[in-house]
């Protein structure tokens, strides 16, 4: 296991890290949650047939996000993290240029599916730094951190692309995107130093990254934990993809839907500010498990209050937010147990991770928002059936014993 620091490197504040890190991660925050505001002007621009084709705006960018991680991670690991990061920034802010100047839908596809491809690079280096400096419950509390900033993102965002929307038309969106990338690149490059030392680097070769992810496959607790992950986050990626519809369909709330969406990502900035205060005392496991339980009882009881009584606006956003709430006890703290015996691989265990959170968390998310019949309930049944089947995934890779702790974890 490498030598971790447990301090920032390059003389880094931690406050400045943790924005820094946040700010990375939040590429890939802000090129979806941004467009929510503009999926229906962007379905009216390409005359669109069926209005659930809108929801593959956001997919194409998830999916371009998720298997290039696989990629991603053993170059990583084998020429460092400021060198990838800088290509995944240029090329992030390149594909959001060619968005503005896409004239047909496909085109419109294909750039944000590249767009994904280089911004999964910067979430490959964003949890690797921190793993290199970080390990075990120091990890999990500075993602905890990490996260609570990074929620900003989601809380602001939509409100962001309903005020570019109110100066300019839809491609505006995407100036904004090319613009972040460039502030992120200037700031990183400026202050954020190497953090793989070269003994630590990897050969590069089909051999090695086969043994890496083949590691990684092999390691039990690594492997159930990027799993559960996986299917767990398919909830939040259905509720992302299909928010607009049900908010305007619904609830005909349409113009609210920045406020809601900001109150359900307080919930999430809140439960991992709470979660960085508790995880050194309680541990990753028990927080993480309780959350799970939690989610699930709160998701099945959004479902039978909404099936019984219909479409009660406060109730369903007043468990949603709850609901949210348990997935930041879970993300950073699933992220740390899986992270923690891949130390060596960090890129990789970060790419295998990152994968599972957005290829398959993605891929469910659609599956579930493309089932939108004019009603919560298939959102629901999702978030239901999706926690019950991560619980289950936990309980098989702990043995039967969760709520398990020991020192490390």
């Amino acid at each position: 296991m490498p030598q971790t620091s447990a301090q920032p490197p390059g003389g880094l504040a931690k406050v400045e890290f943790i924005v820094l890190i946040a700010s990375m991660m939040a590429l890939n925050a802000l090129a979806i949650d941004i467009m929510v505001p503009a999926l229906d002007d962007i379905g009216a621009a390409f005359t669109l047939a069926n209005p659930n084709d809108q929801q593959l705006v956001m997919f194409a960018y998830v999916l371009g996000f998720g298997i290039p991680q696989l990629v991603w991670g053993p170059v990583s690991d084998h020429y460092g993290r400021r060198a990838l990061l800088l290509i995944s920034l240029v090329g992030y802010g390149a594909f959001g240029l060619f968005c503005v100047f896409s004239t047909s839908f496909s085109g419109l596809l294909i750039a944000r599916f590249l767009m994904g491809v280089f911004s999964s690079a910067g979430r490959v280096v964003a949890v690797s730094v921190v793993r290199d400096v970080y390990e075990g419950r120091g990890m999990a509390q500075i993602m905890s951190f990490v996260m609570m900033v990074f929620m900003t993102v989601p809380i602001l965002a939509p409100a962001i692309g309903q005020l570019i929307l109110g100066l300019g038309p839809w491609p505006w969106i995407f100036y904004v995107l090319v613009i972040y990338s460039v502030v992120i690149a200037l700031w990183s490059m400026a202050r954020l130093p190497e953090t793989l030392a070269a003994e630590r680097r990897k050969p590069l070769s089909f051999a090695s990254a086969f043994g890496a992810y083949k590691m990684v496959l092999k390691t039990r607790v690594a492997c159930g934990y990027v799993l559960a992950s996986g299917i767990l986050f398919g909830g939040l990626f259905a509720f992302i993809f299909s928010v607009e519809q049900v908010m305007r369909e619904v609830f005909d709330r349409e113009a609210e839907l920045g406020f809601w969406f900001a109150l359900v990502s307080i919930g999430l900035a809140a439960s991992n500010f709470l979660n960085a205060v508790l995880v050194k005392r309680v541990g990753m496991r028990r927080l993480s498990h309780m959350a799970v339980f939690v989610f699930v009882l709160l998701a099945l009881l959004n479902l039978v209050l909404m099936f019984v009584y219909g479409p009660v606006f406060y109730v369903f956003m007043s468990l949603m937010m709850l609901t949210f709430g348990t997935i930041g006890m879970i993300g950073s703290n699933f992220n740390a147990i899986a992270m923690e015996p891949l130390g060596e691989i960090a890129g990789t265990a970060s790419a295998a991770l990152g994968f599972a959170t957005t290829t398959l968390a993605g891929g469910l998310g659609y599956l579930i928002s493309s089932q939108f019949d004019g009603t919560v309930i298939p959102l629901l049944i999702g978030f239901s059936g999706l926690g019950v089947v991560s619980l289950i995934v936990l309980f098989i890779t702990e043995k039967g014993r969760l709520f398990q702790i020991n020192p490390a974890v």
